[in-house]
């Protein structure tokens, strides 16, 4: 029987609360405006148990991937609705497809700020190469830092910055296995070295490598040129973060000197994507990550039920 201390525990921050997520349940906790906790639990369908092709190397990261990405989607969607309890319930269904109307916007925009700009910038400096893809890749870099502290600076992202310095508390009090109280919670880092942040930085720095070894012809017509590399930087997408998630589980796993320092980029990033939580703020991600545990708890005694809104 699985020891429930010894799971592993991942998480995000939504709107006026903390999304977590257990190995076979996810319990998403969020404060309403009358400053009651209320939360959406469920449990975590993945393809890779159906299919386990999808648990072999590199495939296991896209697959954490895109089902981290619905379920992020999910997890936003309820926190938006419990935030906008006055509306009707027809009103609540449109702003599902308003959530699927941004994500799809948001992709668009990311590929465009991240992929297409940084390529047709680094194409006025230098035409191919190693140095290419290594400007290419620097820009990226810059880019996504300065979008980072941009939005840093509004007042709603703050606050989810500051969820998301409470999951990672919450989280780490887990695995130094200590009771889930506000004190003890308190004491921790909001820097986790598993979190998202630290992926986006390692994803960045695989595809300067990644990119650099893939030949593109100085005879093919200049349009072709470009738009087989463009192309080329979004159809590897789920590559790169495949390698990137073993990366990261592998300096997981193997805590030195030279790891410590592989994951330095994303902590020092994630000074930027987190903030010290308030307690309230700590009350919900405690709140969402025991009931994760009890579910799996309940899972490894054969009582599992079936799973609905809790209020």
């Amino acid at each position: 029987m699985t020891d429930i201390k010894e799971i592993k525990i991942g998480g995000q921050a939504v709107l006026e609360g903390v999304m977590m997520r257990s190995p076979h349940y996810y319990a998403v906790a969020v404060r309403n405006p009358q400053g009651e906790i209320v939360m959406k639990t469920d449990k975590v369908r993945s393809i890779a148990r159906k299919y386990p092709v999808f648990k072999k190397f590199i495939l296991r990261g896209i697959v954490v991937l895109i089902e981290s990405l619905v379920l992020g989607v999910k997890a936003l969607n309820y926190s938006a609705d419990v935030q906008m309890v006055d509306l009707q319930e027809d009103k609540k269904k449109d702003n599902t497809w308003m959530w699927v109307g941004t994500f799809a916007f948001a992709f668009a925009f990311g590929i465009g700020l991240f992929v297409v700009l940084p390529y047709f910038l680094t194409a006025r400096l230098v035409s191919y190469g190693f140095l290419f893809n290594v400007i290419d890749g620097l820009i990226r870099i810059l880019f996504f830092i300065s979008y980072i502290y941009i939005i840093s600076m509004m007042a709603d992202i703050r606050r989810v910055f500051q969820y998301h310095g409470a999951e990672h508390k919450a989280v780490f009090t887990h695995e130094a296995k200590e009771e889930l109280t506000v004190e003890n919670t308190r004491k921790y880092s909001p820097l986790h070295p598993r979190c998202g942040t630290a992926f986006l930085m390692v994803v960045m720095v695989v595809a300067i490598i990644m990119f650099s070894m893939i030949p593109i012809s100085k005879e093919w017509p200049k349009l072709y040129q470009t738009l087989v590399k463009i192309g080329i930087r979004i159809i590897f997408i789920p590559l790169i973060a495949g390698l990137s998630y073993e990366i990261i589980k592998w300096a997981d796993r193997k805590r030195n000197m030279f790891t410590n320092l592989l994951i330095a980029p994303g902590l020092w990033l994630q000074n930027m994507t987190t903030k010290e939580p308030d307690d309230k703020q700590l009350e919900v991600a405690i709140a969402a990550l025991k009931e994760v545990l009890r579910l799996e708890s309940t899972r490894a005694q054969g009582t599992d039920n079936t799973l609905e809104v809790c209020p």
